[in-house]
């Protein structure tokens, strides 16, 4: 086969131009993809890498605070009302006396007498000088229910006490608690241990 040189183009026209950009242009795609495959395959084994490498949480030691309840402080109480009260329960009811009496020699009708007479001086000296109020308002002997947390200083659980609050049980006694005290001033210098003077008759 003979060729003929001379019929060859001795120039570039536009379609040979066109041509050879496609060429080139399919050649660069050709030698990138390779790499963005590669790059993709690392990325890929590097996340499956980190995924098997999970985060390692490092468990702390959890420290409990351990409160120790100190014991409730002891609040020393002044026999002075105490034995103020005493002598007003002496000077309205004779109430030492009948206590301190021996009631083995006496008859019941005898005591009966003499307890009439400490139960009514008692009562004017409770009326006097306390405001009482019952504790609980419902009928003793009747069904009561005492909830998650009601107060122990007021109510006081007898018998089988088993387990937590609530509690069912029957009111025995509905309690006294003193709302108002009105006792009298002391003067400055007067002995409160003395709750009831000797008396010497003239």
């Amino acid at each position: 086969m003979n060729i003929d040189l001379s019929s060859m183009p001795t120039s570039i026209d536009i379609i040979h131009l066109i041509l050879a950009s496609l060429t080139l242009i399919l050649f660069i795609l050709l030698i990138k993809k390779p790499k963005q495959a590669l790059s993709n395959s690392t990325e890929t084994a590097t996340s499956a890498s980190n995924m098997d490498k999970a985060p390692v949480i490092e468990k702390t030691p959890t420290v409990e605070r351990v409160v120790v309840k100190q014991p409730p402080q002891l609040k020393e109480a002044s026999p002075d009302a105490a034995l103020q009260l005493l002598t007003l329960l002496q000077q309205d009811a004779r109430f030492i006396d009948f206590v301190k009496e021996d009631l083995s020699t006496y008859s019941d009708a005898d005591i009966g007498a003499a307890a009439r007479v400490v139960h009514e001086g008692s009562k004017k000296t409770l009326d006097t000088y306390f405001t009482l109020e019952a504790v609980r308002n419902e009928e003793e002997e009747t069904r009561v229910s005492l909830p998650e947390g009601f107060n122990a200083s007021e109510v006081r659980l007898t018998g089988n006490v088993v387990g937590e609050a609530p509690f069912n049980g029957t009111l025995i006694h509905k309690g006294w608690k003193v709302s108002q005290t009105k006792l009298p001033k002391i003067a400055e210098g007067h002995d409160t241990s003395i709750v009831a003077p000797a008396e010497v008759e003239l």
